[in-house]
């Protein structure tokens, strides 16, 4: 027996505090793992190259237990979180992962969002016992595909770039060169893919390092029971939270921008203390990007779960315990390979949230806020600098916030299943051929009621080089409603110009050409007001 070995046989103060104080160890507990997932985020933020990590925080970390259950997570993004309930059981069906070794991976039906979200995954090992698991999960700016950002101009997964399932990026702690260089092989801009998967691993490596410093504080058997225990306690605490909802069933609908303006069905009922949630009826998976699967919805439900939870619901897969989710197969809301999930993964979530708060607000009237914007307006664009250099820039742009019965809704802000942040025009003037010729409010795009929505936000640039340039986003055909008889927000309006000439509607999900000079103007949606206004 190892030294490492003997000491989860030595008495620690952590045990004994656990049995006086259960319930405030718990919660001590809870904020360490917190910590561990905290420092790898900041050491992904400090290492990372593009401006979509370093400076919008487009990535999530989390921490699993030894079976990829959950554990704690950090502040990061709602649709990257949710969906890592899936991630490692879906590893840990074909693998088994030893010390040292780093597992990649982005295909959406093994454990992914969508192809961009590249997701990294290392165990984590005291002595030869596997405690659990690291991962983090990054957006790429690129990944391949038909146009730059790779969420356009697809008919299914295939078109949309490079799906790599879970693979050995390194292994026994050395690389596996081929992996690399298939991955560099298959992107627009090589370099900065390469760099972020870099700071991706040194985010393992520092999370590695703040796991094994708590397991030499308290013992490996206490870390692996208080994982146990939030998981417990987290199943409690939803069932705990269902206990008074009423128990009668809603229905709600609600449809994309989509081809064929696909529908989404809820029918929503608690029973025998669980959240039953059915989906029947929604449109069959389509062609194109707006396909989502069972781990991005089952991030749209855990995040609504998460808002509710008042600050006490743990961050642990226990919650999901409390839910029962069904799902049609291939459909919009459970797509089967190889259909195209792109949007799904940040349009459909979106409208999910949407949905989920609508039957809500029938089971509680008056208590729930009117729809935010309901999109992430992404926008996508890439070329090549003077110097031969190329570029691909992804960003998401706030909106409006829906109104609810206490306040007016937030202006420009991000909501729901994203939380990233707004490039800086500093930042984005000095790496990218551009000027940004605008960034402001939408004045009076919120919609009125008692309680204004939150209004949106324009932003302009001037491209300086040639650009392959996509706005894929939705609200653009249907308005975000407002609730309680408050009105709804304004649609977003896209739109384009060459250069020396006027500006045009730009349709949603269509990729341009813009030479030197052309110009694009993007206006997000105002969020639905609450209340009749006065």
């Amino acid at each position: 027996m190892d030294r490492r070995t003997r000491c989860l046989e030595l008495p620690n103060p952590a045990a004994a505090i656990m049995k006086r104080q259960s319930h405030a160890a718990l919660h001590v507990f809870r904020h360490l793992f917190a910590s561990v997932t905290d420092e790898m985020g900041f050491a992904l933020r400090q290492s990372a190259v593009s401006p979509n990590i370093k400076e919008r925080l487009d990535y999530s970390c989390a921490l699993l237990d030894a079976s990829g259950r959950l554990a704690a997570h950090a502040a990061f993004i709602p649709v990257h979180l949710g969906s890592a309930h899936h991630t490692v059981p879906e590893v840990l069906k074909d693998m088994d992962p030893q010390p040292g070794d780093v597992i990649v991976l982005n295909d959406p039906h093994r454990g992914g969002t969508h192809l961009n979200d590249v997701t990294v995954v290392a165990p984590l090992f005291h002595g030869k016992i596997r405690l659990g698991f690291l991962l983090n999960r990054a957006h790429h700016a690129d990944i391949g595909g038909a146009e730059p950002g790779s969420m356009s101009g697809a008919r299914d997964l295939f078109g949309e770039g490079l799906r790599i399932p879970p693979v050995h990026l390194r292994r026994a702690g050395k690389d596996v060169p081929e992996v690399w260089q298939i991955f560099q092989a298959n992107v627009r801009d090589p370099y900065s893919a390469q760099a972020d998967l870099l700071a991706q691993c040194a985010a393992l490596h520092r999370g590695s390092l703040r796991f094994t410093d708590l397991v030499q504080r308290y013992g490996a058997k206490e870390i692996t029971s208080a994982m146990a225990d939030l998981f417990d306690y987290g199943s409690r605490f939803a069932r705990k939270l269902l206990s008074d909802w009423p128990k009668q069933s809603v229905e709600v609908s609600d449809t994309l921008d989509g081809p064929g303006t696909p529908l989404i069905k809820l029918k929503l009922q608690i029973q025998k203390g669980k959240l039953h949630l059915d989906f029947t009826g929604s449109s069959a998976q389509i062609p194109g990007s707006w396909n989502t699967h069972r781990a991005v919805t089952t991030s749209a439900v855990f995040y609504v779960l998460q808002a509710l939870g008042k600050g006490a619901l743990p961050e642990t897969s226990g919650t999901l315990n409390a839910v029962s989710i069904q799902l049609p197969s291939a459909s919009l809301v459970d797509s089967q390979a190889p259909s195209g999930v792109a949007l799904g993964n940040v349009e459909t979530s979106q409208r999910l949230v949407d949905l989920l708060l609508q039957a809500l607000g029938k089971l509680f009237p008056g208590q729930y806020p009117a729809a935010s914007q309901g999109t992430m307006n992404n926008l996508l664009f890439g070329g090549t600098r003077a110097d031969g250099t190329p570029f691909v820039h992804y960003e998401t742009l706030a909106g409006g916030a829906g109104a609810g019965p206490h306040s007016h809704g937030v202006s420009a802000v991000q909501s729901h299943m994203t939380n990233t942040r707004n490039t800086p025009v500093e930042v984005l003037e000095s790496e990218l051929p551009l000027r940004v010729e605008q960034l402001s409010l939408r004045k009076n795009s919120g919609g009125r009621g008692k309680h204004r929505g939150g209004d949106g936000m324009i932003k302009a640039f001037t491209f300086l080089q040639p650009v392959r340039l996509t706005v894929a986003a939705s609200r653009r055909h249907s308005k975000p409603p407002g609730s309680n008889g408050g009105q709804d927000g304004k649609l977003a309006f896209d739109s384009i110009a060459q250069p020396e000439s006027p500006f045009r509607r730009l349709p949603p999900g269509e990729s341009v050409l813009l030479e030197p000079g052309g110009r694009v103007r993007i206006q997000t949606p105002g969020g639905g007001g609450w209340g009749k206004p006065k």
